[in-house]
Parts: structure tokens; C-alpha cells; sequence
């Protein structure tokens, strides 16, 4: 018998979640086979991870595994955020407004902005001199 879960892709800068919310768990969270507090070591992360779950307080209804790769440890909490947070739509349509409300269902799409040649970096010039 195969063991009902719900899926959700979570994206943030370069950072790709793929998370699995397993229901009837006791509401482990595991990034790449690792625990989330030993994964980040930064509450702060932590919390932000776990922000759609105790929105919606569904925090022990579910066992989350998760899949991140690409970017920074920063954007890859971002991305879980999106990705639990879909996650929980599959799950509970009724928890969409909430979500949504919240902006844990808004993909956030700013990027790094591309270093410019003739140019520093994106932005910044070379130092101009008159002489």
C-alpha cells in the first residue's frame, strides 16, 4: 500500500526545495537527510522554514523531507518556505487563502543582477580619471 504524501516545489534565487509533506507524522522536518536545527544552525532560518506550518498549525500533522540544492543556506530556507507552502495547498485546498495572505505562495523572483562589461560589476563603473 502505498503511503499518501503531497509534493511542492519551492524556489528562491538559485535555490531549488523540493519537499515532501508525509501526513501522521510528528512533525520532523529533515533537509537532505539532516535534521532542519543541525541543517542551518541559525534560528532564524529555522523559523522562516517553518512559518507555513505554524501559520496554517499543522506543525505535528506532518513529517517534511526535503531536497535542497543551489544557492546560499538563506535562499534555500526561502525556497522550503515556498515549497511547504505549496505542499499544504495540494494537501488542504482550504488553507490557500491563509497562504496566500501571508505571501508564502508569491514565488519571490529577484535575482542577482548580471556583472555588465566595460563595468565593475552590475552596477559599479571603473573608477573614471580626466587625465
Amino acid at each position: 500500500m502505498a503511503v499518501e504524501q503531497y509534493w511542492g516545489t519551492g524556489r528562491r534565487k538559485t535555490a531549488v526545495a523540493r519537499v515532501r509533506l508525509i501526513p501522521g507524522g510528528s512533525g520532523r522536518i529533515i533537509i537532505n537527510k539532516r535534521p532542519i536545527d543541525e541543517y542551518f544552525g541559525r534560528d532564524g532560518l529555522v523559523m522562516e522554514a517553518r512559518q507555513p506550518l505554524e501559520l496554517t498549525g499543522t506543525e505535528s500533522q506532518f513529517d517534511v523531507y526535503v531536497n535542497a540544492k543551489g544557492g546560499g543556506i538563506s535562499g534555500q530556507a526561502g525556497a522550503i518556505l515556498h515549497g511547504i507552502a505549496r505542499a499544504l495547498v495540494v494537501s488542504d485546498p482550504s488553507l490557500r487563502p491563509a497562504l496566500k495572505k501571508a505571501g508564502f505562495l508569491t514565488r519571490d523572483s529577484r535575482m542577482r543582477e548580471r556583472k555588465k562589461y566595460g563595468q565593475k560589476g552590475a552596477r559599479a563603473r571603473f573608477q573614471f580619471s580626466k587625465r
